[in-house]
């Protein structure tokens, strides 16, 4: 080949270059990485062919190198922008190349397969058929004061998860993504005589810009991170901070302010639950996050306003501050194992516990708010029995001040549980486990009831 012909590769490469971010097609047709390689391979042998010339001159020599090196560069600034925009998208990781683009934006997709088949009792009382707690761990709903039910056994496969994600190219100053999340828990379905359907419900669904975040996602007052391996949905339910909620969120390193959907929760005398519904001050939290090596630590703080009207609760027309603060973490105890915990405690913080064990505040005879204090945690400890083999051990507790004369004493007073478990992993997206727990409600009349839970899943993770 040629001078002449030299050069044409070399145009043609770089209009290569230029376009592979462009076309959609080029992206389904064939990896990124394969793309790149082809490329790099190309002006690697070009160079090469161009330095055996024999009859150019050292100029044109000079004048083709150049032209290589930039080709070279440009492909190299292609695969170094293709990694920022697959680490912005951080969760679920490295799955740009499950997804596509579509002009200037990457969409990737994750999510999980889950069967639970769950068998448990009840000390106090029968579940009914459509009751939330067989399908995962409710403290507030552990029936007390009725008859020992017998073992009653669920098959299901509502926790199924799917994850949307972007990540859109608005140039190297900014970040720009999106999060869209859906399973099937908690909706209405089908019978369990036929179709076993269920409607699908928004988790979460939040834009990322930058350091903002805007829409539905996990609480700043909650330490996802920290909860443990366990089947069941949550596992440590009693012990755990656990909400998901509309929210404006700012992060700056270790630093998150935020100002959250606001909510209020009141008992009324007969224990019965009323919420407000003319919420005035959003709910604020600040959070530092600390990690390393050795594992993470978050120190999480919220102040609200519970407010209650007139067309709330019998004429009540008052408002009062909560607060709260809760400290958690994940540490790393030798090669594989760790170590996780939660402590939380505060005034009127009933809805952010337990899913909501008891209320935020009381009504008392002048019609005024009485915050609830309350305290809680958990802690749970991971072991590898081998690559492929793994268990968590984990309690929780929880505990509420109610002040009975105003609430009754047939409210949740304390509520704790413990379990065990044992995961297989066969190969590396799919989990096989089961799990044993013993979970228990203790009303403020001193009343009890309990369940016991053998729990066996399956999790494909894709």
């Amino acid at each position: 080949m040629g001078l002449k012909g030299l050069r044409g590769s070399l145009r043609m490469a770089l209009l290569g270059a230029t376009c592979l971010t462009a076309s959609p097609v080029l992206a389904q047709e064939q990896s990124v990485e394969d793309r790149l390689d082809r490329l790099e391979a190309m002006v690697a042998g070009l160079i090469e062919r161009l330095d055996a010339q024999q009859g150019a001159s050292e100029q044109q020599q000079a004048d083709l190198r150049e032209q290589g090196a930039a080709l070279l560069e440009a492909t190299q600034a292609l695969q170094t922008r293709q990694a920022e925009l697959a680490e912005q998208i951080a969760e679920p990781r490295g799955q740009e190349d499950k997804g596509f683009r579509v002009g200037n934006t990457t969409v990737a997709y994750a999510g999980y397969v889950k069967l639970d088949a769950i068998s448990q009792r009840t000390s106090g009382g029968q579940l009914p058929g459509n009751s939330i707690l067989r399908d995962f761990l409710i403290p507030a709903a552990i029936p007390v004061g009725g008859a020992s039910s017998g073992f009653d056994t669920e098959f299901s496969a509502r926790q199924t998860r799917f994850i949307l994600k972007t990540a859109t190219d608005v140039g190297s100053e900014h970040k720009l993504n999106s999060h869209i999340e859906l399973d099937f828990n908690v909706t209405d379905g089908g019978d369990e005589r036929i179709s076993n359907s269920f409607t699908p419900r928004l988790r979460q669904a939040f834009i990322t810009y930058d350091n903002w975040l805007f829409g539905q996602s996990w609480s700043t007052f909650q330490n996802v991170g920290a909860l443990p391996d366990s089947l069941d949905f949550i596992g440590v339910t009693p012990g755990t901070v656990f909400d998901r909620q509309p929210q404006i969120r700012w992060t700056k390193g270790g630093l998150q302010l935020a100002a959250e959907q606001p909510e209020t929760a009141v008992t009324t005398s007969t224990g019965a639950r009323v919420l407000a519904g003319d919420d005035q001050l959003p709910d604020f939290v600040a959070r530092y996050n600390w990690s390393g090596d050795w594992g993470s630590i978050s120190t999480a703080g919220i102040l609200r306003q519970l407010h209650v009207s007139k067309d709330d609760l019998n004429g009540v027309d008052d408002s009062a501050m909560a607060y709260g603060l809760s400290v958690s973490g994940k540490i790393n105890v030798g090669e594989r194992d760790d170590f996780r915990f939660m402590a939380t405690a505060g005034d009127g913080l009933g809805r952010y516990i337990g899913l909501n064990i008891v209320n935020d505040a009381a009504i008392d005879a002048n019609g005024m708010l009485d915050p609830i204090f309350t305290y809680s945690g958990f802690a749970a400890y991971r072991h590898y029995w081998s690559d492929k083999v793994r268990s968590t051990i984990a309690g929780s507790y929880f505990k509420a001040d109610n002040p009975v004369l105003l609430t009754s004493d047939q409210v949740t007073d304390e509520s704790w549980n413990a379990l065990a478990n044992i995961i297989w992993n066969p190969v590396s997206p799919l989990d096989i486990g089961i799990e044993l727990m013993y979970a228990e409600r203790i009303l403020e009349d001193g009343r009890s009831g309990n369940l016991q839970r053998i729990q066996f899943s399956t999790r494909y993770n894709f």
